[in-house]
């Protein structure tokens, strides 16, 4: 990048570990906490643990690998005795026939070719005849054979190994999954969007291309190094004990560069889930961006998330790559002193070509699996750091586990009590404190007061989205924590400020409330609902496909479909929190006929900071810090000259008799049927 790094690039580049660091606790990176309680073995350990539910399919495939490295271990040792036959074959064809073999050995000695001796006493020659070509031609089949067998081995071994692998992730997925929703909304507070779907998406990819091509190799090349160690042994252990260099050599490579690698892929994931989150917050909130022109600013953080990202990368990547260099070295060290110590003991008579040859090829294969466990440790590193990263997805604290003993009535009163409840985010900071409250059925709540008040933490622990500090919520005279959340939410509708739909048609978007509904159901909410009228007016109706963001209709549409969803449920209890925040006036008196056909026969709470929109309810509780500090109808708070009045007059003071006209215009104009309009395209 030409612009210049600022210090926050410069402090990533400069990140490093001390080699002498053991992970523990809440290590930090960036400006979030990162867990390491885990070190590469206990999570590698953990890793292949998976494995377990798949025992009897791992066995097969451990069985198919030793199968075919067996046959392949063998197959050189074959392949020199056929060497064996060619050479005594042409040295035979040389001597005179009929002389046996030991005069002739002599009489060499005599004249002085002594080494010449020696390779003739070494080799399994018959004077005066030539190559067997019926026993090389047997031989050179069965090595064919001895491969054949052995890739298909193999190749079995695989399809085995990828439907393990698949199952397991498939397995982690799901679990995944069911973890996620069983993490309480603190969990995700205090965290990215992007990083925890980092975590479940690209960290699990990772860690199935580390099972799956990572383990089969580390499998394979252990059975073959072990295998291959035996037959060099057997072949001679002179020239085994040399082959066996490679491994301390080997093993200092590998613990050097790959516990530093390791920490480095800790960095490089971490610097991931940092990057999707910011994409994911660009992507989301890009028109916010583009409002506040901060498109310059964003990109700016992108590039020093990017920066970091890069840095962290190439340093895992350059460590980790620096290993198959230095590992074929030792390759190359360990094959010249075999082939010229092999070379030594052949013209001394101590080995026959045809070991030497077998020998190479072994020392070869012996050193082609020690490199692949060197190419692979790049990919198995970085997959237990996804792997460690996933667990800690999974080893997050869980919401309290459920105590369901009861269940509500169907349907319920809706009859709700606070009795004596504290609640607050932080232990150090006290929101709500002793508050007591009771709603009867088919009353509508509203709560009004200032951000921060507690207003949406009040409904929330309605739907026990975060547990009591002290005291109860009961309704029906049924305690909520005596109910599952199922149970709970069951019975409970809520129509959120942010209005957000699913990718699909709008008919399936209102059915999501009673996924039973019948279409006749679905349109009889959209009637009373008021969705009915814009649905009608575009060009496939109820079956117009919407993205997920809705963004081919209008907030107050949106928000309109919200409340036609939770009027397909039929709940006993309405929370409706800021509902109307997002539309204008016109279609605000839209959003509360809806809100009104919503709350009928039901018990309601509304939060709301247009006052306008609460005038009618039952009850109106003032709250600020966490108290309720007013409570009384509309007209009753007024006339006390309190909390909520000069709320009301910091609201209404200096409206003009435009606004006011604009006002009365636009709920007549709600209470009948809106113009005709031409039919809309959405796409």
């Amino acid at each position: 990048m030409a612009k210049k790094k600022d210090a926050a690039v410069a402090e990533a580049e400069d990140f490093e570990l001390p080699d002498d660091y053991t992970p523990s606790g809440d290590d930090w990176f960036g400006d979030q906490p990162v867990k390491k309680a885990k070190h590469f073995w206990p999570s590698a350990k953990r890793l292949f643990g998976l494995l377990a539910p798949e025992k009897w399919l791992f066995s097969l495939v451990v069985v198919l690998v030793v199968g075919s490295v067996v046959l392949m271990v063998i197959a050189p040792k074959v392949l020199g005795q056929a060497m064996d036959v060619i050479f005594s074959g042409i040295m035979g064809a040389q001597l005179p026939k009929g002389v046996p073999l030991d005069q002739i050995i002599a009489g060499m000695r005599e004249q002085g070719q002594g080494q010449y001796a020696d390779v003739l006493a070494g080799a399994n020659v018959v004077p005066g005849e030539g190559i067997d070509f019926g026993l090389l031609g047997s031989l050179i089949l069965t090595v064919l054979a001895l491969y054949l067998v052995a890739s298909f081995l193999m190749w079995w071994q695989g399809y085995l190994l990828n439907r393990l692998v698949m199952r397991i992730v498939f397995t982690l997925r799901q679990d995944i999954e069911e973890k996620i929703n069983r993490l309480p909304l603190s969990y995700f507070d205090g965290r990215q969007r992007g990083d925890v779907l980092s975590r479940v998406t690209n960290d699990v990819d990772n860690i199935q291309q580390a099972l799956q091509q990572a383990f089969s190799q580390l499998v394979q090349s252990v059975l073959t190094i072990i295998g291959i160690t035996i037959m060099m042994f057997v072949v001679s252990w002179q020239l085994a004990l040399i082959a066996l260099v490679a491994l301390p050599l080997s093993g200092v490579i590998v613990g050097i560069v790959g516990v530093r690698a390791q920490k480095r892929f800790v960095a490089q994931w971490k610097n991931t889930g940092d990057l999707n989150g910011h994409i994911e917050e660009s992507f989301t909130g890009h028109e916010i961006v583009r409002v506040f022109n901060r498109d310059a600013e964003m990109i700016e953080e992108f590039d020093r998330r990017n920066e970091r990202l890069f840095e962290a990368s190439f340093k895992a990547q350059a460590l980790s790559g620096s290993m198959m260099p230095a590992m074929q070295f030792v390759q190359y060290f360990t094959y010249v002193l075999i082939a010229v110590v092999g070379a030594l003991r052949v013209t001394a008579g101590q080995m026959t070509l045809g070991d030497v040859t077998a020998f190479i090829q072994y020392s070869r294969e012996f050193s082609q699996p020690i490199g692949q466990m060197a190419g692979m440790a790049n990919m198995l590193q970085s997959g237990i750091a996804s792997a460690e990263r996933t667990f800690e997805l999974l080893d997050a604290e869980e919401q309290d586990p459920e105590s369901a003993v009861a269940e509500l009535p169907e349907p319920s009163d809706g009859h709700v009590e606070f009795a004596h409840v504290s609640f607050s985010y932080d232990a150090a900071q006290p929101l709500i404190e002793d508050l007591s409250l009771e709603v009867h059925p088919g009353q509508t709540v509203a709560i009004v007061g200032p951000t921060g008040a507690g207003k949406t933490t009040l409904v929330n622990l309605i739907m026990r989205f975060y547990e009591l500090n002290e005291g109860r919520i009961l309704i029906d005279g049924v305690d909520i924590t005596e109910l599952s959340r199922a149970e709970l939410r069951g019975h409970v509708g809520m129509v959120l400020q942010d209005a957000w739909l699913f990718g699909g048609t709008i008919r399936e978007n209102i059915r999501y409330g009673r996924l039973d509904a019948t279409d006749d159901e679905v349109v009889e909410a959209a009637q009373a609902t008021m969705v009915d009228r814009f649905v009608r007016q575009l060009p496939d109706g109820y079956d117009t496909v919407i993205d997920e963001n809705g963004s081919a209709l209008s907030a107050g549409e949106r928000q309109l479909l919200t409340i036609a969803r939770a009027f397909i449920a039929d709940p006993s209890l309405l929370i409706l929190d800021e509902a109307t925040s997002s539309v204008d006036t016109r279609t605000e008196v839209l959003v509360q006929q809806a809100m009104h056909a919503l709350r009928a026969d039901r018990t309601s709470f509304v939060i709301a900071h247009r006052l306008s929109t609460v005038r009618d309810a039952d009850t109106i509780l003032m709250m600020e810090d966490g108290r309720i500090v007013e409570q009384g109808s509309h007209e009753e708070l007024l006339a006390r000259q309190g909390a909520y009045h000069a709320l009301y007059q910091a609201q209404f003071a200096g409206v003009s008799d435009e606004a006011e006209e604009e006002e009365v215009e636009t709920a007549a104009v709600a209470a009948g049927e809106l113009p005709d309009e031409e039919p809309r395209e959405v796409g």
